[in-house]
């Protein structure tokens, strides 16, 4: 049996085309005077306010996971857990997939989310899956797209449902994207949190996905092959 995978962000450090594309991110919110920047965060602030709490029809869900406190979900990923339990209840979902590796304790993420699910009780016949080796989110997409395929990279995948919070929807969206899922967003909270947090959290989001989109774009430009299949 694998070990689950363990967070580390500091290998970031150590990754020549993740610098790369951090570089060339700088430079062009310099460049820009940060109007790049804020374009990337309306979109990530639109999607986070728009995305639908349900989906009509039956779906297969991936649920992203989030770092455990103490071992167990936080408030983050148990309104992701609750709603993914909503869905399951209406039938709006005959299959579930838990993704997240170690992000400190003994167990999962998925483990964690899947113990929470057994504790507000699971609707008969419910259909949860693990997905434990991912250590970010472009490998729980990368990673739930080896299940959904059975392992045959030229099986088609079914539309999924991606069920997260609204400030990390706008990410998953496009990495979803980039990897070839027909991915839908699904989030968590009833309505997008006015609080300082939050908006913290759409801030830095805002951030991340400026850096994944200019560096892919970027590499595509120059022709560095490597680097842009680095989400494929």
């Amino acid at each position: 049996m694998r070990t689950p995978g363990q967070r580390n962000p500091w290998r970031y450090l150590r990754d020549s085309d993740v610098l790369h594309a951090a570089v060339v991110t700088l430079l062009a919110v310099l460049l820009s005077a940060g109007l790049v920047w804020l374009g990337y965060l309306v979109h990530v602030w639109r999607t986070a306010r728009r995305s639908p709490v349900s989906r009509s029809g039956r779906w297969v869900v991936l649920v992203f996971g989030r770092q455990l406190e103490d071992g167990r979900p936080g408030r983050d990923y148990r309104a992701r857990l609750a709603r993914a339990l909503a869905m399951m209840r209406d039938g709006q979902t005959r299959r579930v997939l838990l993704l997240g590796g170690r992000s400190g304790g003994r167990c999962s993420e998925a483990q964690a989310g899947q113990a929470w699910l057994w504790q507000q009780g699971l609707p008969e016949g419910a259909a949860v899956e693990l997905e434990e080796e991912s250590v970010d989110s472009l490998e729980n997409l990368r990673h739930a797209r080896g299940l959904l395929q059975g392992g045959e990279r030229t099986e088609v995948m079914p539309p999924v449902a991606l069920l997260t919070s609204r400030y990390h929807l706008a990410r998953c969206l496009l990495l979803a994207r980039r990897l070839g899922f027909d991915g839908h967003p699904v989030a968590a909270e009833d309505t997008l949190p006015h609080t300082p947090r939050y908006l913290a959290l759409l801030l830095m989001e805002a951030s991340y996905l400026m850096w994944i989109d200019l560096g892919v774009r970027w590499a595509q430009l120059i022709g560095h092959r490597r680097m842009a299949t680095r989400i494929s």
